[in-house]
């Protein structure tokens, strides 16, 4: 797979866009502290003055290899969009918001913020929209360990996206540690938080998972999130 540094990325962002580039930041795990080599993505915002046909034109080939290097799109907006976003995606926003490093140019952060009441909406159809998909999921695996295991490894960051979203409804600033953030938020719903920590440790590298272990593992994950959803779904939160 081609490799396509953050260096290179900004430097073609910068040809493609040209003055219209305002900044390009690097958000979640690898801004947070928890990225872990040749598992996590890097997660780029990009925000630019305009987004026409020429300029999408410009940017294509830079996605494209971008993708072949193995991480998501860059999520680019407007700058007008960045300042009218928050209420939309207010999960989004609050964890970019604590957790980001700018790359290049300066992100506006005047006027942003996110209402607690927008944030709660999110993570309660988030929380219960995870729950199904795990649960179709497996079912897809055909019950077979090797699948299961991937599932297990490749649904944890989108549970510790929902775990840091939920400790700021509770008013905490979640921890950067995958296994202690999982303890607070299981201490905070009701759930044993044992499965999640288990794999954060095999993805970490410091204790691998057999696959043997998955289906109760994945078991332990299924509990988890329906006395999550169950949590979020009770939880009142006044405004800001």
């Amino acid at each position: 797979m081609a490799r396509m540094t953050l260096d290179e990325l900004v430097a073609q962002l910068r040809a493609a866009y040209g003055d219209a580039l305002r900044a390009v930041v690097l958000y979640g795990s690898a801004a947070g502290g928890d990225h872990v080599p040749e598992r996590s993505d890097y997660n780029v915002l990009v925000v630019v003055d305009g987004l026409g046909m020429p300029q999408l034109r410009a940017v294509a080939a830079t996605a494209r290899a971008w993708a072949e290097a193995g991480h998501p799109p860059p999520l680019t907006l407007t700058a007008a969009e960045w300042r009218a976003s928050a209420d939309v995606f207010p999960m989004e926003y609050a964890d970019l918001l604590e957790r980001h490093r700018v790359l290049h140019g300066a992100l506006p952060l005047d006027g942003v913020r996110v209402d607690p009441r927008d944030l709660r909406v999110e993570v309660e159809q988030q929380t219960l929209g995870k729950l199904l998909q795990l649960r179709s999921a497996i079912v897809a695996t055909g019950w077979q360990p090797k699948r299961q295991l991937e599932l297990l490894e490749q649904s944890l960051g989108t549970f510790m996206a929902v775990f840091r979203a939920v400790l700021r409804l509770h008013g905490e600033r979640p921890p950067e540690d995958r296994e202690a953030l999982a303890q607070a938020v299981g201490a905070r719903a009701g759930f044993d938080a044992a499965p999640f920590a288990r794999v954060a440790r095999h993805v970490r590298g410091a204790s691998a998972l057999p696959a043997a272990e998955a289906t109760d593992v994945l078991a332990g994950y299924l509990a988890g999130m329906e006395r999550l959803a169950a949590h979020v779904d009770a939880l009142v939160v006044p405004p800001a």
